[in-house]
């Protein structure tokens, strides 16, 4: 009977190490998804700016996952109380010489169309562009992307203040950094129209945009995207990875080359 009684407190001991592993494996596999952000309709969530920036700056492509992040279930946590416009706060270059955030406080009057931008020089950090042909198709490798976009800050001077006329975002160097042209002209354009319908509706709208680098990295692994409108249309928080397919893009230098391997879900 001593010798059952030991084998069941032994068969009891052994299943509840199991069990106690499992949930241990559960509970490491679900931290490491919620940190790294890579399953899709992952949300990140942080508990301030800094914390949020360095979450994102952590996270690595995986190949044919979503290029989009939600960020803090996609809520903006923008106030339109600040709104104070039409005028654009450029953030300051870093030491590197790199972009920072730039936040809009946009309203129908900086609404203007694309036809007759200016030419743009300004050389981003990181940039080293080229066109190369990738799957029969000729790619832009990088473009001077543009952190507040260039038709929604129309009529605003280079130090972001209202004045008729005014192009100033057009070749800023605080508003232009290096980014791919899948993200530039495919990914940011969905939320940039949704800014451009809201202001074409009359609508105030806050836009805060921040580029993510990575150590002393001079391209971006990514835009933060932030925007709310006054007309309730808008409000979105979201994080677009760098990233172009058939391209493989070193983060320290900006340079890139042709790599079939690399594979970026078409969103």
């Amino acid at each position: 009977m001593a010798r059952r009684r030991q084998r069941k407190v032994s068969l009891f001991s052994a299943v509840a190490t199991v069990l106690v592993a499992v949930v241990a494996w559960g509970f490491n596999t679900w931290q490491q998804q919620e940190s790294t952000g890579n399953s899709a309709g992952q949300t990140i969530v942080a508990t301030d700016n800094q914390a949020t920036y360095d979450k994102l700056a952590n996270l690595d492509y995986v190949n044919n996952s979503a290029p989009i992040v939600t960020v803090d279930h996609n809520r903006s946590g923008l106030n339109l109380k600040d709104w104070q416009g039409p005028k654009i706060d450029y953030g300051n270059l870093d030491q590197l010489n790199r972009t920072t955030t730039v936040t809009g406080y946009l309203d129908q009057r900086t609404l203007i169309r694309s036809a007759g931008r200016p030419s743009q020089n300004w050389e981003p950090t990181g940039w080293h562009n080229r066109y190369t042909m990738v799957n029969g198709r000729r790619v832009n490798r990088q473009n001077r992307g543009h952190l507040i976009a260039y038709t929604v800050s129309g009529n605003l001077d280079s130090e972001g203040n209202y004045q008729a006329g005014e192009l100033g975002s057009s070749d800023n160097p605080k508003n232009l950094a290096s980014q791919t042209e899948y993200a530039n002209q495919v990914l940011m354009q969905t939320y940039e129209e949704a800014v451009r319908s809201a202001l074409a509706a009359q609508a105030q709208v806050i836009y805060k945009v921040t580029t993510v680098f990575r150590g002393s990295e001079l391209m971006p692994r990514g835009y933060w995207l932030r925007a709310k409108s006054s007309n309730g249309d808008v409000d979105f928080n979201v994080y677009i990875y760098n990233v172009q397919n058939g391209i493989k893009y070193d983060y320290a230098t900006g340079r890139s080359t042709v790599d079939a391997s690399v594979e970026v879900k078409q969103d």
